[in-house]
């Protein structure tokens, strides 16, 4: 291949070296009205009046909306395929406050000076009402979190909202209780991952206005502009050919804005008073009142006989929806379909969940999506049995991962069509040099270094329900423009799909223009999520650049005046076998628009696939541990990936090792907390500690292929898979150098120290 599984440079990298990208709030005009919200300082309370007289005489103040102002239809927040399986339990505004942070009120001016004022005015009255803080506690609570009669579903999602239960469901395999006779060895234990935050460099940014034609037009940073289109029509009560949304540059998102935190305030202004208004999150909003990581409490049961083969995984699931329940019925799958299928050979699988209303800011998507809740539960209880056993715990994941060919029932059934987990394991043990480190050595008189390993599987788009539109076309300068909707927010999707594009036409990737996206212009693509750009949208640009090189022969045929089967392409130059006949691309190009035999040449077409195939990692990580403190140093974190074929080899490890990173962030230092009364207590970067560049030792990364039939040119995903290993690994290093397994992350010096001290 010349183009596709090279190191192809991003085609912005020297706009961003350069600082010439053009963000969100960049395209706000100076005149655009400036929004911000007043927000709940209570959990839970009814709001009994609101007086905003005396803030609506504030010099510059355009208008305050309350929810009286409001539509009283009912959505979701979420960026899924409608129809929604998240609950319709938001209105823009709602007489109800379910945590501290939720709006209250909008607020609109002609400055920031002028609507700072208005919201200090603003007197808000409150009947207070207890709230739900403890997610174990939810269930069958007093009180009541969305008491509403006009909450609605899409879908039976196991919902008694009336009890707080969000979601809850049940999966089985196999009979379980046979499985459990035939193991030698069970254990058993519960792990609680805490909520994360998504912690982007880029605020949630969002600018708004009628254009010519009185259609409401919505600049935003955005993973799912075309979920936007959906989410704004409902919620404003509007068709959605009357609603626009354009993407810029998005300075990352990694699911925190595949939630539509801000997009709701402006167009609302807008579309009342007809002016342009922007809303720009303060960093205190994005981390308190946008949308984080589940909490979740994970119950795990694994069986074995002696040799270490499992007989049967049980998982228990108890998930905090927070507030809202944007993602809450989807990211609890994960939890098991991404973790159990590890385990192939297993004869019996079984998962309940429940999923719980809370009186705390909404959970919401987060690279891994659930996965890395459940890899860190599963893999934790893998490394317990593996000690119990008196086994290497690679050798037990070795002789029980799944091989090509097989069927996993409990991923959803699907045939595994292509792995090189069993290499990913052994690379990753040779490079940590594994042999001679497992499980621990003392290096001084307080200080161990001990080694730890976990692996993981994600997902590749969304089976039977993600579809991918590309259009493509032949310029008449030769050059070509490729439409898509995918939303490139720095994981370098443009680049990566101009190179399956130029691969299949024999050029440079230079010759491929990628525009942004605008929802009035670009085919339909769900977003960036769910692990699909590469290896959904990649198909279906595969099949618009196979057509349109078809269609393109036929031209210059028709041009040449000779069969297509009689000529050639290399890329550029169109030529008769005879070599008595010669046409250059550009000169193609310029035919088609000016008239004569040769129609304009371009073509539309769209993929979605019947699988998800899984990428696969394992990881392995290196550290010290200091025996009088508890703390820990990381050394050295190997990951080794199969995404199937590299496209970009460059943007492939960048992904690997940014995911490591995070993972690294929420397995030591990453724990959103609340106070008694349910105010965010860590929202801001002097509060919530993500790791630095000197957090994290060393990380290298490597790649064992696979090639995926369904995937393009064999590839599958890799945005998720990267972030899961970390937290179990660490956790399982842990262990070997004190003794002690931490069960509830972050893992810190003080939870280790006081495990010693206690054994």
């Amino acid at each position: 291949m010349k183009v596709v599984n090279q190191k192809v440079v991003k085609v912005d990298a020297m706009a961003l070296l350069t600082g010439k990208p053009v963000y969100t709030e960049d395209l706000m005009p100076k005149e655009c009205l400036v929004v911000k919200i007043l927000r709940s300082p209570h959990a839970y309370a009814k709001i009994k009046s609101i007086n905003k007289q005396i803030a609506l005489k504030v010099p510059g103040i355009e208008a305050i909306y309350t929810y009286e102002d409001v539509p009283q239809t009912r959505f979701t927040l979420a960026g899924q395929t409608y129809p929604e399986p998240s609950p319709y339990d938001r209105l823009i505004l709602d007489e109800y406050v379910r945590y501290v942070g939720d709006p209250v009120a909008i607020i609109a001016g002609t400055s920031e000076k002028a609507v700072d004022k208005a919201l200090r005015i603003i007197k808000v009255e409150y009947e207070k009402m207890e709230p739900v803080l403890d997610m174990e506690k939810s269930i069958d609570h007093p009180s009541v979190i969305h008491p509403e009669d006009n909450y609605s579903l899409n879908f039976d999602i196991g919902n008694e909202v009336k009890r707080n239960i969000c979601s809850s469901g049940h999966f089985g395999h196999g009979d379980i209780e046979a499985a459990w006779s035939e193991s030698d060895v069970i254990v058993e234990e519960t792990y609680h991952t805490k909520a994360n935050a998504q912690a982007m460099m880029e605020p949630f940014k969002t600018y708004t206005y009628l254009d010519h034609q009185n259609r409401l037009t919505v600049v935003s940073s955005t993973q799912i502009p075309f979920h936007l289109r959906h989410i704004l029509s409902r919620a404003l009560e509007m068709p959605k050919s009357k609603v626009r949304i354009i993407k810029p540059r998005i300075g990352g998102g990694f699911g925190a804005k595949q939630t539509a935190a801000s997009e709701m305030f402006a167009a609302f202004v807008t579309m009342k008073t007809g002016k342009p208004a922007g809303i720009v999150f303060t960093r205190e909003e994005c981390f308190r009142a946008s949308n984080s990581r589940h909490e979740m409490k994970i119950k795990v049961k694994i069986g074995s006989d002696k040799e270490g083969n499992i007989k049967g995984i049980q998982i228990y699931t108890l998930s905090n929806a927070g507030a809202y329940g944007e993602h809450a019925s989807t990211t609890i799958g994960l939890v098991a379909h991404k973790t159990m299928p590890l385990y192939n050979k297993a004869k019996a699988y079984l998962f309940d969940y429940d999923v719980v209303y809370t009186n705390t800011m909404g959970g919401g998507a987060f690279r891994g999506y659930g996965a890395t809740q459940g890899t860190f539960a599963v893999e934790s209880t893998v490394n317990q049995l593996a000690e119990k056993l008196g086994m290497d715990p690679v050798e037990l994941r070795l002789k029980n991962i799944g091989e090509v060919g097989e069927i996993m029932p409990a991923y959803y059934g699907e045939e595994l069509k292509s792995t090189k987990l069993k290499e990913c394991l052994e690379k990753g043990r040779e490079l940590i040099g594994w042999e001679e480190k497992y499980p621990s050595k003392e290096v001084s008189k307080d200080k161990v270094r001990s080694v730890g390993v976990a692996m993981t599987m994600q997902g590749s788009a969304l089976a039977n329900l993600d579809v991918s539109a590309v259009e493509m076309r032949l310029n008449d300068d030769g050059f070509y423009t490729l439409m898509i909707g995918a939303t490139d927010m720095g994981t370098g999707c443009d680049t990566i799909l101009a190179q399956i594009a130029a691969e299949v036409l024999d050029c440079n990737v230079e010759r491929i223009i990628v525009p942004g996206v605008d929802t009035d212009y670009s085919p339909f693509d769900p977003g960036s999520y769910a692990s699909r750009t590469t290896y959904l949208t990649g198909m279906s640009v595969i099949k618009a650049s196979e057509m349109l090189r078809d269609k393109m022969l036929v031209a210059a045929a028709t041009f040449l005046q000779v069969s297509k089967d009689d000529i050639t392409f290399d890329g550029y130059l169109f030529e008769t076998i005879d070599g008595d006949k010669v046409l250059t691309l550009d000169q193609l190009g310029a035919q088609q628009v000016v008239g004569g035999e040769c129609d304009y040449i371009s073509v539309t077409t769209a993929h979605t696939s019947q699988s998800s195939p899984p990428p696969f990692m394992a990881g392995f990580v290196e550290l010290e541990l200091d025996k009088q403190t508890g703390k820990i140093e990381l050394i050295d974190y190997v990951g080794v990936v199969d995404c199937g074929t590299v496209i970009n080899k460059n943007l492939a490890r960048i992904q690997a090792e940014g995911g490591i990173a995070q993972g690294i962030g929420m397995a030591m230092y990453e724990d959103v907390r609340y106070n008694a009364q349910g105010k965010m207590m860590n929202n801001n970067f002097m509060q919530y500690k993500i790791p630095t560049r000197l957090d994290v030792g060393n990380i290298r990364v490597d790649f064992e292929s696979s090639y995926e039939p369904t995937g393009p040119f064999g590839a599958k995903s890799i945005g998720e898979v990267v972030i899961n290993t970390p937290s179990p690994a660490i956790a399982h290093a842990v262990y070997n150098a004190s003794n002690v397994y931490v069960t509830s992350l972050p893992i810190t010096p003080e939870k280790v120290l006081m495990g010693m001290l206690n054994q």
